[in-house]
């Protein structure tokens, strides 16, 4: 059983079932809910109500704790459940002194204050705890201060470099490693340095160094085994005046000592990166819409491009086999479900006007949601099978807002790996077909003909795994550069041919393999003349749709498939040729 925890003015958990239907009892807290979390195993929730904080076990409805928080926004669990930690905005007297303390840690168990810190910036607050607990972290006066076994009263380990900036400890167990970040200054680059706890001191103690410049802050991902880093590197305001949203850079640092720039083949911000769980491979949403979207190794090497489309943003299941890329935001909300082993389309759903995503544990359904305050209308909910059916649907009456909503965590291998269906799973709700907005065209063009000229070109999916037969795929310049001279190619054939006199026959065009079975001549045999006259306009069309991908048209997958029937078909053509 999974849940699916909502915030109106009150907290709300709905049991999930198929599809999530009832709402549990006793889970409700006032009309002033400002905030909740759950524990890493879901066996814990949290919320404050404006009053108290209160944390409550899921598995036997109980109430553990109240604190009197009425001021606290930010809610904690440690990885093992053993602390809860708070925080509400720091404030100073009038007088101009000092402020109290408004990060404080509590023991779950006993519900005492372990300890209580000044921490003005609501910005990474919470201090960060390795999986196990044995060592937790905090980021103070430009150092980092490490405790152990939640011991806050004793500071065991300083990691000291002149003005750090932001931390990241890797997950998993030991060894334990942190990632630190300095920004520049004065004409010297940021850089990004790895650690091994707790060996800081020394001119050769750090793991791996990556320097760069162009930085007012970087986002630091470690891959789950704790091998490698990716750092978003990301200034404020982009000089050259390409881009509103700044300038971003991608930088991939191993604890090797291993380190590399990954090129990103189109220009314009970086939306997202994500790293799948299996840690070998990660997928980056970048350049400037319609973006595009690609997996990259370790090498930092393309694996698989996704081409372009309107997108910002991709989501890897906790099995690391699916894949979503979604536009969400300022984008219409096109979701595209990718088999990531097979590189195959699984479903395009459409989420309109969706700010939040969340894959479940069982790494099968899907949340989408509408919140306050980014869009304070048509607030709610729905639940997606992957394969783009709608199981459940819930609307926000109109006089609420719905601030916040997750799935119930669970720890990893609760749920196992599914194999992957690409047909659709049936719903009891109707299927919502999203109403296809038509351009615009002036008066003096709606009664000609439309022609087909796009604003933006489009780039199909294509694999950038080496092929057999082939020392390396082609890139993307030569790959638009071929696509360029085809195109030139036709056109010339084309305009010659219009050119040509009516008494003088045309040089015909060189045909493939194709056209010249559809050109011979047929059997005696009218059953077996018809099978050979579909045949041919099968052929007729596949040849049609090999040439418009040779200009750049993007195929859909049902014309994709057509294509690679060709050899079969072929075949069968011939043996019905030779009457076999």
């Amino acid at each position: 059983m999974q849940m699916v925890q909502v915030i109106l003015h009150k907290v709300s958990i709905f049991k999930s079932f198929s599809p999530l239907s009832t709402q549990a009892e006793g889970w409700e807290s006032g009309k002033n809910c400002k905030v909740y979390t759950f524990s890493k195993d879901g066996t814990l929730f949290a919320w404050g109500n404006g009053e108290k904080i209160n944390i409550f076990n899921v598995t036997n409805k109980g109430l553990l704790h109240s604190f009197d928080l009425p001021k606290a926004v930010c809610l904690e669990f440690s990885p093992k459940n053993t602390v809860l930690a708070t925080w509400q905005p720091y404030t100073t007297s009038k007088d101009g002194t000092a402020g109290t303390p408004n990060l404080q840690l509590y023991d779950v168990k006993t519900g005492t204050c372990l300890k209580s810190f000044i921490q003005k910036k609501g910005q990474n607050w919470c201090p960060s705890w390795s999986d196990d607990e044995i060592i937790c972290a905090r980021n103070v006066n430009n150092e980092v201060h490490f405790f152990e076994n939640n011991n806050f009263n004793t500071i065991t380990n300083k990691l000291h470099l002149q003005k750090i900036n932001d931390f990241v400890l890797s997950p998993g167990p030991q060894p334990y490693k942190v990632a630190v970040y300095v920004p520049g200054s004065k004409g010297a680059p940021s850089f990004v340095r790895l650690y091994q706890y707790p060996n800081f001191d020394g001119p050769h103690a750090a793991l791996a160094n990556k320097s760069f410049f162009k930085a007012d802050k970087v986002t630091m991902l470690w891959n789950k085994k704790a091998t490698a880093v990716l750092v978003i590197a990301s200034m404020e305001v982009d000089k050259t005046g390409a881009s509103y949203y700044g300038e971003q850079t991608l930088h991939y640092i191993a604890t090797n000592g291993e380190s590399a720039v990954v090129q990103l083949p189109k220009n314009g911000p970086i939306y997202d990166v994500v790293w799948n769980s299996n840690s070998t491979e990660f997928c980056a949403v970048y350049g400037f819409m319609p973006a595009k979207a690609t997996i990259f190794n370790l090498k930092c090497d393309p694996v698989f491009d996704f081409g372009t489309g309107p997108r910002n943003a991709a989501y890897y299941s906790p099995h690391g086999h699916i894949l979503v890329l979604a536009g969400f935001g300022n984008l219409r909300g096109q979701m595209e479900v990718w088999d990531v082993k097979n590189y195959k389309l699984i479903s395009k759903p459409v989420a309109s006007d969706s700010t939040f995503f969340a894959w479940c544990p069982d790494g099968e359904h899907i949340l989408t949601a509408t919140c306050a305050p980014r869009l304070r209308v048509n607030n709610g909910y729905k639940i997606w099978h992957y394969t783009g059916s709608v199981l459940h649907k819930y609307d926000v009456p109109s006089n609420a807002e719905l601030w916040q909503i997750s799935w119930q965590p669970f720890l990893d291998g609760i749920f196992p790996k599914k194999t992957i269906t690409y047909q659709a799973v049936p719903s009891d709700l109707p299927s919502e077909e999203p109403k296809t907005a038509t351009a615009y065209r002036p008066p003096a063009l709606r009664n000609k003909p439309i022609t087909n000229s796009k604003l933006h070109e489009e780039e199909p999916p294509q694999n950038m795994k080496p092929q057999p037969g082939n020392d390396k795929p082609l890139s993307k310049t030569a790959l638009k550069n071929q696509r360029k001279h085809e195109a030139k190619k036709a056109a010339k054939q084309e305009a010659r041919s219009d050119k040509s006199s009516p008494d003088s026959a045309p040089t015909p065009a060189p045909q493939s393999s194709a056209q010249k079975t559809v050109s011979q001549s047929t059997s005696g045999d009218p059953e077996r003349d018809k099978k050979i006259k579909n045949l041919k306009k099968k052929l007729k069309a596949i040849e049609q749709l090999k040439e418009q991908a040779a200009t750049g048209k993007q195929l859909e997958k049902n014309q994709l498939e057509k294509i690679q029937k060709e050899k079969a078909l072929l075949q069968e053509l011939e043996n019905l040729e030779l009457g076999i």
